[in-house]
């Protein structure tokens, strides 16, 4: 079975330790994109988010990589292909466990603004990773993925208030 990408939404909670959890759909994809428990992690080049990925997109990246210096060479401009190459491979490999937690290295912490919980939207060849907060101060072409973000926001809130209120 061929990978067949990532799709859907997802929220997870900040858990302990700066660990979340890859929600279930997306573990799945990205094991069957790494062979195995490797989620690749980096900064959106545009966006304040961070992409999720599998292994399996470094030959897209090199394929990329390739297209960007035949098109540069093409219009007569200049292309570093070490420093695309660099920002391209610099994504970090985060090992995850069989529930899918992991651990969120700092500088991505950073880098994506996040904070207290994590909304997962599928982009197909990769999925990003918002804060809810910038997420919702994107514009009106994202109105749905803001809709399913403030949607599963307030359905984990009611699930900690009641887990909370039985203690």
């Amino acid at each position: 079975m061929s990978f067949g990408g990532y799709s859907g939404q997802a929220f997870s909670p900040a858990g302990d330790k700066n660990r979340f959890v890859l929600p279930p759909s997306f573990r799945k994809a990205v094991k069957e994109s790494s062979g195995g428990r490797i989620l690749c992690l980096d900064k959106h080049d545009r966006w304040n988010c961070l992409v999720g990925f599998g292994l399996s997109r470094n030959d897209e990246l090199n394929a990329q990589i390739d297209r960007e210096e035949e098109r540069a060479l093409r219009l007569g401009r200049d292309f570093d292909y070490d420093l695309r190459a660099s920002q391209l491979f610099g994504f970090a490999q985060v090992p995850f466990d069989d529930s899918g937690r992991f651990i969120m290295p700092d500088h991505l912490r950073t880098l994506g603004r996040v904070d207290d919980g994590l909304y997962f939207q599928g982009a197909g060849r990769f999925f990003t990773i918002w804060n809810p907060d910038e997420l919702s101060q994107m514009g009106d072409e994202w109105e749905a993925a803001q809709a399913a973000c403030a949607n599963l926001v307030a359905e984990a809130q009611a699930k900690a208030k009641a887990k909370g209120g039985s203690k």
